[in-house]
């Protein structure tokens, strides 16, 4: 049984990464399908395919490298909120990642989206994690 399955999530990627993988096969779930989406939106992945193979289905994302010096786009991933330590933020208080850099995955009553689209449409929540 996992206890925080985003931390795993991040962890897998963050792993893959630091590997040079082409390709990393993370156990599914509503909310990191939609951190998934939101990575390749944002250009962090080159691609992802959803396998409802099994009860829990799967996610394989094809990770994204620099052609020229062969490094990944991916620099760091960080788990903001945790299970024991929530960190929430309201629409004026939603971080800004490396001078708008990086990006701020936040769970809003809207829906999962970044921090600047959750400033755009005036809605506070959860933070996730922080990708640059």
């Amino acid at each position: 049984m996992n206890t925080d399955p985003i931390a795993d999530y991040l962890t897998r990627i963050r792993n893959a990464v630091r590997a040079n993988h082409k390709v990393v096969e993370i156990p599914a779930s509503k909310l990191k399908k939609e951190m998934t989406k939101i990575l390749f939106d944002q250009g962090y992945i080159l691609s992802y395919k959803f396998e409802d193979s099994d009860a829990q289905g799967s996610i394989k994302i094809a990770l994204k490298y620099d052609k020229v010096t062969k490094d990944s786009v991916i620099k760091d991933l960080q788990r903001i909120s945790k299970p024991g330590l929530r960190k929430y933020a309201g629409a004026t208080e939603l971080p800004r990642i490396l001078n708008g850099l990086g990006i701020a995955i936040v769970s809003t009553s809207h829906g999962v989206m970044t921090s600047k689209q959750a400033r755009k449409e005036n809605v506070g929540g959860e933070v996730i994690c922080y990708v640059y």
